[in-house]
């Protein structure tokens, strides 16, 4: 519920704060004096647009606060779980700057809005637009049928079927596309398998060739150290074996007897021979498979030729890139191949879920259709005695395709005459009659779920009497599920509140301003009394106004 409104500098506003009870409160005031003040500052915290125009001093800011508590859960993106209290303000600048901030947090008016509205109802003869709106009626045939459960799963399905339908389009614009494609991935990928490129293939490649390229130079080269190490009388091998023959002639004693052998020169000369020899026989190893073969390097040339060309036309860099993109244009190739299989698993998927939907819709349809039965005969039973003797009333349901709320479409149907056409109830119901009829449907949603804290704008306008009574009734009962607060100019409603509020206008030094107070039992009483009487008070006024009070407490 609203448990306090704060509101700074707003319009004829200077600054004033409400603390609001339980229950049915009542709001009265002359005209002019700033009811609708109140509303338009209450409707920034719904979101409305701001306008700078209503900043009465530009040098401060607007500020509209208000505090709900007992709120239940929050919608997203805001704290999950049970609140207790939740505090909504909007601030508006000067110079037309508007902020809105939850719990001292800030957030976007769309989100400000998300919240409120869960929190708050206004209604007044404008919000009336809203009930006579195809959409906005047909969220109160399913309040009143209870649909919550069933059109929530129809949702889920809604949105899953939806998406399927938008992959599958995706798909078929992709194959669309790709089919253009096609001849051109083929036509590469089949000179790349013609091609046919290895890992590391064009580094070997190149090595080879410029092997090839240099093979005689190098087996000269080769046969030049082999000749040095080994095969004449003064090559290294022949000179370190007549070293080690010398060697050999003296006695070890006369050299290194105290070294270990490994030490001694004649053992490492011995080694030294080893190693040349190995290193001979390793480089003539080498010259023998060189061979300076003009077919085999033009062929090499050929294919190195034939990667450097590919790798230059398919702008891969190297060797090694040709490899990747012959595997990336087979795995196009393979999805392109496979892509009507994909639509088709789609399409299959996508009739299963139409067929699912169709049958959650006819379901809603049922229910929907139950539910506008009892609703029609129940509105019809509370509403006539406010003044509607010959109302008739019906709710119209018309299949057709699909939505995100089923397959109806709804329009609340009525006559106000006696044997009248039902016609919809935009167009004939006048303001008071589209009033009480507003009241009626209210009444029933406040009785069937937990609704926010609902503010009634003047409903009461263009009656009297004992219908003015049984309005107020109404009212009164709705309160003992939800807070109302009443806006009104009929003493038989404001009787009828548990507390009671007067706006009126004072003079500062400045200028005039709105103000507004809680009155007291005899506060109450005189304002009633004017009310029934107007400006001057009787005293028979006021014994009517304290029976009016009287009779709402017994």
């Amino acid at each position: 519920m609203l448990q306090k409104l704060l509101i700074k500098n707003y319009a004829l506003i200077e600054e004033i704060e409400i603390d609001f009870s339980p229950g049915f409160s009542i709001i009265t005031g002359e005209t002019g004096a700033g009811k609708s003040i109140m509303l338009g500052a209450l409707g920034l915290l719904l979101g409305a647009r701001s306008d700078s125009k209503a900043i009465a001093d530009k040098s401060k800011k607007t500020v509209i606060e208000a505090t709900f508590v007992n709120v239940g859960e929050l919608p997203a993106p805001f704290e999950e779980g049970e609140r207790t209290e939740v505090i909504v303000r909007r601030e508006i600048t000067g110079g037309g700057r508007s902020r809105a901030f939850v719990d001292d947090s800030p957030v976007s008016l769309q989100q400000l809005s998300a919240l409120t509205s869960r929190l708050l109802d206004i209604h007044s003869q404008h919000a009336n637009l809203s009930l006579t709106s195809k959409s906005g009626q047909l969220d109160i045939l399913d309040a009143m049928s209870d649909t919550h459960s069933l059109l929530g799963a129809y949702r889920t399905l809604f949105k899953e079927y939806v998406g399927v339908r938008a992959e599958l389009r995706r798909i078929k614009e992709m194959n669309e596309k790709n089919k253009e494609r096609r001849s051109v991935i083929e036509f590469q990928l089949g000179e790349l398998k013609k091609l046919n490129p290895k890992k590391g293939e064009l580094e070997e490649v190149e090595r080879r060739f410029e092997l090839l390229s240099d093979a005689d130079e190098i087996r000269a080269h080769l046969s030049e150290a082999y000749s040095h190490l080994d095969g004449h009388e003064m090559s290294a091998l022949s000179l370190v074996k007549s070293a080690s023959e010398e060697l050999s002639m003296i006695d070890p004693r006369n050299l290194d007897e105290d070294l270990d052998e490994e030490e001694r020169l004649l053992t490492r000369l011995h080694n030294v021979y080893v190693e040349l020899k190995d290193i001979a026989e390793t480089i003539e190893s080498y010259a023998e498979t060189i061979e300076s073969s003009p077919a085999l390097l033009a062929s090499t040339g050929a294919r190195m030729r034939q990667l450097l060309d590919a790798v230059k036309t398919f702008h891969t860099g190297d060797g090694d890139g040709l490899v990747e993109l012959k595997d990336k244009l087979t795995q196009q190739l393979s999805r392109l191949d496979g892509g009507d299989e994909e639509t088709k698993e789609l399409e299959i998927r996508g009739r299963r879920l139409a067929k699912e939907l169709k049958q959650k819709a006819e379901e809603l349809t049922a229910m929907r259709k139950a539910g506008s039965e009892r609703f029609a005969e129940r509105l019809t039973e509370i509403t006539r005695p406010l003044g509607l003797p010959n109302l008739r009333f019906e709710v119209g349901i018309s299949s057709g395709k699909l939505t995100s709320d089923g397959q109806d479409t709804v329009e609340f149907l009525c006559s106000f005459n006696k044997n009248g056409e039902m016609l919809p109830m935009a167009s004939t119901a006048s303001g008071g009659e589209l009033s009480r009829l507003t009241l009626g449907i209210k009444s029933l949603m406040a009785s069937k779920m937990q609704m926010p804290t609902i503010i009634f704008d003047e409903i009461d306008t263009g009656v009297s009497g004992e219908i003015a009574d049984k309005m107020g009734k109404m009212m009164e009962e709705m309160a003992e599920n939800m807070q109302v607060i009443t806006i009104t100019h009929l003493p038989q409603v404001a009787a009828r509140g548990s507390s009671h509020f007067k706006v009126y206008k004072r003079d500062t030094q400045e200028r005039t301003v709105s103000d507004i107070k809680k009155l007291d039992r005899e506060e109450r009483i005189r304002e009633v009394a004017g009310m029934l009487s107007g400006e001057h008070l009787t005293e028979s006024a006021k014994k009517a106004a304290e029976e009016l009070l009287d009779n709402k407490k017994r």
